[in-house]
């Protein structure tokens, strides 16, 4: 499976885009090294060049990560939903941004919101750290509290294919 990630929508999500980018940048990189290698799921880790970026898009891999700046004038949104575009039904997108999530559902990719995927990165650091990790709790409501509301029930399926 591909992972196609918003890097700087990632980092704002866990940290906030406050500090030392490229500190934070490392930082994030060394987390999607540790899950790449227990998941084996090829991951795409995009960031912003649009500002002070090169003329042309960057594209690196480091410590099993692809890691790609995009070009000067362009933002890494269009550059994650050309990403989304090629891979199709094949991949999964990590980003918060609604205009985005929109886009790469239309060509079949399954979209995740940051702090979903924060939390999935958290749980995977606290298994490997021999911590347990316990299931979220359930909200008081009324019905059968086995079965999850359908809108979790979905996110739950997309989150599966993590």
């Amino acid at each position: 499976m591909n992972i196609i990630i918003d890097g700087y929508n990632l980092i704002g999500s866990e940290r906030g885009l406050r500090g030392d980018l490229e500190h934070q940048r490392n930082w994030l990189l060394q987390r999607l090294s540790v899950y790449q290698q227990v998941r084996g799921h090829t991951v795409v880790l995009v960031f912003d060049g649009w500002k002070t970026g090169l003329i042309d898009e960057v594209s690196e891999n480091k410590h099993g990560v692809r890691i790609v700046f995009s070009r000067q004038g362009e933002k890494a949104d269009s550059v994650i939903v050309r990403l989304a575009r090629a891979k199709g039904s094949g991949c999964v997108v990590v980003t918060s941004d609604r205009e985005v999530r929109r886009a790469v559902e239309k060509f079949g990719a399954a979209a995740v919101y940051a702090d979903e995927f924060s939390r999935i990165l958290r749980n995977l650091e606290l298994t490997e750290d021999g911590g347990s990790h316990e299931g979220e709790r359930r909200p008081n409501k009324k019905g059968n509290p086995k079965r999850l509301a359908k809108t979790e029930r979905q996110r739950q399926g997309r989150l599966k294919k993590l």
